[in-house]
């Protein structure tokens, strides 16, 4: 997530998909890890203003059905500030037009 919060999209998005494919099937920290890499994957297509929407938008409803689920344990999704993170995408999606000024970063929704 830091490599994503300086800029380095591709290899944020590289990493997240390593831990997404180790994290247990079905797993809240799964859905979470699908939804920043689709945010990572929306910023590096910042030049492509429809894709990045596309992207930000199913991170969106990935962090959605992410907030419907119960938390049960102590991991990783359930301290991490979902609400935040949904919050910021939208007000992004708001925006009359995106342009690569407008790229998310996770330390914005308060995780450091």
């Amino acid at each position: 997530m830091a490599l994503n919060d300086h800029g380095y999209f591709w290899e944020s998005q590289e990493i997240l998909e390593a831990v997404w494919a180790a994290a247990p099937q079905g797993g809240r920290e799964r859905i979470l890890l699908r939804a920043c890499i689709l945010i990572a994957t929306a910023n590096l297509r910042m030049h492509k203003p429809h894709v990045a929407v596309r992207l930000f938008g199913e991170a969106l409803g990935e962090l959605e059905g992410l907030s419907m689920r119960n938390a049960g344990s102590d991991g990783f999704a359930d301290s991490f500030p979902v609400a935040a993170l949904a919050g910021l995408i939208t007000a992004k999606l708001e925006q009359p037009q995106l342009a690569p000024a407008y790229w998310v970063a996770f330390a914005a929704a308060g995780r450091t």
